[in-house]
């Protein structure tokens, strides 16, 4: 018997239809012969950077899902700085999608979903125990309940022109953040090349400040979810760092910037380094050969105060299954079932996709060696420990919804754009830290 053919979407015609995801519904995966007693599958997902990944994960993974369970499943590919506010409409509304997707811990929504502890355990008798990341990113300590799935995280490498750093005498780059500053200020003194980390309230800013904080060991919880932000001299001084790289080494279009600002601005050659995930990389590597070239990887920079080589996720895959879903069992089966595909997500996604259970990708630090994209093909080696150095939102803690709502909200973003308008460093922290606690007794009523 001839396999029916599934309703596909060439590439050409995906990029258009993701770039208008939001008013043009939902992408059908179902098969054109499907029966009217078929069951329904509603999928929300956030814009993967990459779009041959979420071409694969619909045209293929999705329908072919759909096909063995007889479901009809669609998928609406919502833009990153929208997914939040969609997701809110949809708790509000108690209806819409059976699985979302976010791109960051979805702390804030632990209300209104399932507990996925079920779905853990049913991949854990295949694929091993949970990953700290996973765990921390996904558990809820107040009701002991895991409010989402996580699949895959991105890691966030520090992105470096090798040509420009090698005319400041650096060649491989700046390896902490004294240098960042000393060799961010000479290079733009020199070439006119900002440094270029993104700084305004998106999620690679978001990322990028969170890090340095972080890095600098300005803490905003402790491990038992109390704000200790501002409470010591490490807020002032890591906010007064910023304060010195921007004005330094920086450019004032770092505060305008909007999502992919920082990721335009590398890929245009017009600045020098940047926090980002490796998206960024092998988008040079498919529009410019020369630029992909020079551009070059390693891990994050030092911290300082003890602080080691550090940076948070880039990415932190998390499903959910609302409450309201109309189709939970099929939503959980299906989200559990997105282990099995690990490996070719990886694949699909060039490798930005790390699995949350290494043994889906068992021989990743020899793919990561010998990188058939790469020039050299070596050049992704930089991301072997990254597992190691990269903790999970709301480090030392969990990810509770306090700090998703303080990193969602952009707390941080905004409180740095203070600092780099004219105020103090002591006085923009205090504000920030007055936001957070702001939050934080929201939660608690």
């Amino acid at each position: 018997m001839r396999r029916p053919k599934r309703n596909r979407i060439t590439r050409r015609n995906f990029v258009k239809l993701v770039a208008g995801a939001a008013a043009v519904g939902p992408f059908f995966v179902s098969t054109p012969n499907a029966f009217a007693s078929e069951k329904t599958l509603r999928v929300a997902k956030w814009a993967h950077f990459l779009p041959d990944f979420d071409e694969w994960f619909i045209n293929v993974m999705a329908a072919e899902w759909g096909e063995r369970n007889q479901t009809r499943v669609t998928v609406d590919v919502i833009p990153v700085e929208e997914i939040r506010e969609r997701a809110f409409a949809e708790v509000a509304a108690g209806h819409g999608h059976d699985i979302f997707i976010f791109p960051w811990p979805p702390a804030e929504y632990h209300q209104h979903v399932i507990d996925h502890a079920n779905i853990y355990q049913r991949v854990a008798a295949k694929y091993g125990a949970i990953q700290q990341l996973a765990h921390r990113s996904t558990f809820n300590l107040n009701n002991k309940k895991y409010f989402a799935f996580a699949d895959f995280w991105s890691p966030s490498p520090l992105h470096f022109f090798q040509d420009y750093w090698a005319q400041v005498g650096m060649p491989l780059g700046p390896v902490h953040y004294g240098g960042l500053l000393s060799g961010g200020t000479r290079l733009r003194d020199k070439l006119g090349i900002p440094c270029g980390l993104a700084f305004s309230p998106t999620l690679e800013g978001n990322v990028t400040l969170h890090t340095i904080l972080y890095s600098h060991r300005a803490l905003i919880f402790d491990p038992g979810g109390n704000l200790v932000f501002n409470k010591d001299v490490f807020a002032a001084k890591a906010v007064s760092s910023i304060q010195a790289l921007f004005r330094n080494a920086g450019t004032p279009e770092q505060l305008t910037w909007g999502s992919g600002g920082s990721v335009g601005a590398m890929l245009e050659h017009k600045s020098s380094a940047a926090i980002n995930a490796i998206s960024l990389l092998r988008v040079a590597e498919k529009q410019n050969q020369d630029v992909a070239r020079k551009l070059w990887l390693q891990p994050p920079l030092i911290g300082t105060s003890g602080m080691g080589v550090t940076a948070l996720p880039h990415v932190t895959n998390c499903s959910v299954v609302w409450n309201f879903a109309q189709n939970q069992e099929g939503a959980k089966q299906f989200v559990g079932d997105l282990i099995d595909t690990s490996r070719t997500g990886y694949e699909k996604s060039l490798g930005v996709n790390f699995p949350i259970y290494p043994k889906t990708v068992p021989n990743i630090v020899v793919r990561l060696s010998k990188d058939s994209q790469a020039n050299p093909p070596s050049k992704y080696t930089a991301l072997k420990d990254a597992l190691h150095w990269t903790p999970n939102l709301g480090v030392p803690g969990y990810a509770t919804p306090a700090y998703m709502e303080i990193f969602n909200t952009f707390v941080v973003p905004k409180m740095v754009a203070r600092a780099l308008q004219g105020e103090s460093a002591e006085d923009a922290a205090a504000a920030g830290a007055a936001e957070m606690q702001r939050i934080i007794d929201k939660w608690k009523g």
